[in-house]
């Protein structure tokens, strides 16, 4: 594969769901989606005035092999990156549009660094690396960051692994029936920025229709950031991913890609070292 280059494709299978099953991708399609109304709960860092509210939904994962019980229901913004990271390297400037122009490397920093502030226990490890102070983030691929483990057990915030990610973008509905093209909806428009609708730009997070879990953004607006190496997802793997790989995995479509990118079967793969103004991220927990 060729580093610092934007794939994306289909992967077909089936959503299968049993007690402690296992998460496969589908490409199937079905009904509509959810509606805006929601209650405020407290802000992700109450620490930034603006940032978004309604910040954390739960997610019962017990169904399918899947380590998460709730997901942020919004991609990380630029107020709540600055405020864990004490920068924003984003191309697009608002505090409450998603960062972007951050690595997989530059994620799972902030997602240690953020559980420390809020005394969680980290989910990563990198061999030599002290998350508790300054952290030099690789510019290019590195080994020792690529070598990086997940504890899954952890309390503190992580990336979703790409079967987590399917799950939540379907609103956890685990078979074929009343499957949506898009997360939340088959007509695009209801709940994406792409390139038909977004004037070459990144939007405030939450300003789209919400999925059946209360997700916002799952389709469109940033790629999204996942866990594994691209790789299949197997028994072997309990649904995280491949063991090794040249390129990490993204999901979700973007606002500078046409609707068959936002579809949530369809998968980006790069370097971990990518940064670009298309690639952002959301984290979940395992713990509630």
């Amino acid at each position: 594969m060729k580093k610092n280059l934007f794939y994306v494709w289909c992967r077909g299978g089936v959503l299968v769901a049993c007690a402690l099953s296992l998460l496969l991708v589908s490409c199937g399609g079905g009904g509509g989606g959810g509606s805006d109304d929601e209650d405020a709960s407290p802000a992700i860092v109450s620490s930034v005035s603006n940032a978004i509210t309604g910040s954390e939904v739960f997610i019962d994962g017990r169904t399918v092999t899947i380590w998460a019980r709730w997901c942020s229901d919004h991609e990380v913004t630029q107020a709540e990156y600055q405020s864990v990271m004490g920068s924003n390297p984003s191309y697009f400037s608002g505090s409450n549009k998603p960062v972007e122009q951050v690595s997989w490397y530059d994620a799972i920093t902030y997602c240690n660094k953020r559980s420390l502030a809020e005394n969680l226990t980290p989910c990563y490890t990198v061999s030599g690396v002290d998350f508790f102070g300054d952290v030099t983030v690789p510019t290019s691929d590195d080994e020792t960051w690529n070598a990086a483990e997940c504890d899954f057990n952890a309390n503190g915030y992580r990336l979703p692994t790409e079967a987590e990610w399917e799950y939540f973008a379907r609103g956890g509905n685990v078979t074929n029936n009343g499957q949506t093209t898009y997360s939340g909806s088959n007509t695009i428009g209801d709940v994406a920025w792409y390139t038909e609708n977004s004037s070459s730009t990144t939007h405030d997070v939450k300003t789209k229709a919400k999925n059946s879990l209360n997700l916002y953004d799952m389709s469109g607006n940033v790629w999204e950031w996942c866990w594994d190496w691209y790789g299949s997802i197997s028994a072997s793997t309990l649904s995280a991913g491949a063991s090794s790989g040249s390129g990490r995995v993204y999901r979700g479509g973007v606002w500078n890609n046409d609707a068959s990118y936002c579809s949530v079967a369809y998968q980006g793969v790069n370097d971990p070292s990518f940064r670009l103004s298309i690639i952002g991220f959301r984290v979940v927990r395992t713990a509630d």
